[in-house]
């Protein structure tokens, strides 16, 4: 494990601060999640906003929530990934292997009345694990009516995608919430389940994708994660190119120069250190194929800073690559 990967763990005022501050920007989106089961949560500058009365940190809308828990062990890990002509970035939530672990359920299973749910009117409702088998997050639905209970109680005990399972074919018409949990908190999700070929709504919404589930891994092979650490989680800033949503803006550098600093609090500093052209120390962790990305995100923001990517903005599918690489 790294500097950089402990020593948030000396600061809970500094990650509770860093927590606080990505709630308070309505350009700020979060991600809660594994490769392949992913829940999102962001609002609109003037959407209503409520905080939690319950002394967890988080904001409620009436299409989702966010709660979340400064935990001792919880590490913030900024960091880059690159691709052919452009960037994501993100700050990974991320626990220890040996902390993180959830119920890691492989069946459907009813876990009675959600006495956490971020809304208070929430909390009689009937939370049900989905048994995806992720080591970090449990991803579940919730429900109060009756037919939605009902489907779900009939498939009890059998894993979701079994084609004799009544649920699959029925969940989208039914749309329960999606609540994805982990140790250090959660993501509701109120928006309708988009049926086959919809597209996902704007604001928070799930993606759940089988065929990523099945490769059993945390995150993807391009997110630079060090060593005995697991993401649960993710803050967005605000990206320089690009909304919430994916859809292209003109490039704004003060966004770049705002998430640098996030960089110099929160990146390793091995990684850190070869994206600004040096090299790690010994015994860092950083492989080469996380170093070249670190350069070429460097290489190509340079690019941007001069005005030369005006009309090189990356494609969709390359966006899509790279998250999932």
């Amino acid at each position: 494990m790294t500097v950089a990967a402990s020593q948030a763990e000396s600061h809970p005022a500094d990650v509770a601060a860093l927590l606080r501050d990505a709630l308070a920007d309505p350009g700020t989106a979060w991600s809660l999640g594994s490769f392949g089961a992913i829940a999102e949560f962001m609002r609109d500058p003037e959407e209503p906003v409520s905080p939690l009365s319950d002394g967890r940190l988080g904001l409620a809308t009436a299409r989702g929530a966010i709660a979340l828990e400064v935990l001792p062990e919880l590490r913030p890990l900024a960091y880059e990934t690159a691709f052919a002509s452009g960037w994501n970035h993100a700050v990974a939530l991320c626990l220890p292997e040996d902390r993180c672990a959830m119920g890691r359920r492989t069946v459907v299973t009813e876990l009675g009345s959600d006495e956490a749910a971020a809304r208070p009117e929430d909390r009689d409702a009937v939370l049900f694990d989905l048994g995806l088998g992720l080591t970090a997050v449990d991803a579940c639905v919730r429900t109060r009516d009756p037919e939605a209970i009902a489907c779900l109680r009939a498939g009890l005990g059998q894993p979701l995608f079994d084609l004799s399972n009544p649920i699959g074919p029925q969940l989208v018409r039914l749309s329960p919430h999606r609540v994805f949990l982990a140790r250090l908190g959660r993501i509701e999700v109120f928006s309708p389940i988009p049926g086959p070929g919809g597209t996902s709504p704007e604001g928070p919404h799930t993606h759940v994708l089988p065929k990523l589930l099945k490769g059993g891994r945390t995150h993807a092979a391009t997110t630079p994660i060090p060593p005995g650490l697991v993401p649960c989680a993710a803050i967005h800033p605000p990206h320089p190119y690009k909304d919430m949503m994916g859809a292209r803006i003109p490039f704004e550098p003060e966004r770049l120069a705002a998430f640098q600093t996030l960089l110099d609090r929160w990146a390793d500093p091995d990684w850190l250190a070869i994206k600004r052209g040096g090299a790690q120390g010994p015994g860092g962790t950083i492989s080469p194929k996380h170093a070249q990305s670190a350069r070429r995100a460097a290489e190509i923001q340079a690019r941007y800073r001069r005005g030369e990517c005006v009309e090189e903005m990356p494609s969709e599918e390359e966006e899509e690559a790279a998250l999932h690489g």
